[in-house]
């Protein structure tokens, strides 16, 4: 059995260790666009479960991020949604207007985004120069003064505010969002 484990320490900023090329890559970007963010450390925090522990000690919502795709596979996606809210693809194909859309692989998800799933997050876009993914938010995350992403891996989580990810980071990264209402369902 995995031991969740999250010390409860908030760092301000990148950590001094080395850590993946990946997640540097995503500390290197906010700083030089100047965009502040605080940093806690856990165990893998690969599903949304696992980073209610997170959002108690960063005191912010993470968001859910799904990769998704067409069914004949030829438009992929980035879904970023509140964790708590729940997926139905029936909620979101008709509102982008797609017939069909399922989860996307996580080696196509890799080779487009440079993630792995349990560590997706809109920074994986760093890796899109492409333009290959389309962004799509649900419009509850515009609502949240700050939003919690992974850098990259599950074994760190960023707070942050969501308009510095709007207005600073998605443009420096040439990915303008498309905003969808997804249903709360009970």
């Amino acid at each position: 059995m995995v031991v969740f484990s999250v010390d409860g320490t908030v760092y301000q900023g990148r950590p001094q260790n080395a850590r993946s090329q990946n997640e540097e890559k995503v500390y290197d970007t906010l700083d030089s666009l100047s965009i502040n963010y605080e940093r806690a450390d856990h165990g893998d925090a690969s599903t949304i479960e696992r980073c209610r522990a997170v959002e108690n000690i960063l005191g912010v919502n993470i968001a859910k991020n799904l990769f998704l795709c067409n069914s004949q596979k030829t438009r992929f996606y980035i879904l970023v949604m509140p964790g708590g809210k729940v997926f139905k693809t029936k909620d979101l194909s008709k509102q982008i207007g797609s017939a069909r859309l399922s989860f996307g692989d996580a080696a196509r998800m890799g080779q487009l985004l440079g993630a792995s799933p349990g560590s997706l997050s809109v920074f994986g876009l760093l890796n899109d120069t492409e333009n290959k993914v389309c962004l799509l938010i649900d419009s509850d995350v515009q609502a949240f003064e700050y939003v919690g992403f992974h850098p990259c891996e599950n074994t760190s989580t960023l707070k942050l505010r969501t308009d510095d990810i709007l207005n600073v980071f998605l443009p420096f990264v040439g990915h303008k969002p498309t905003f969808v209402k997804l249903p709360d369902h009970c």
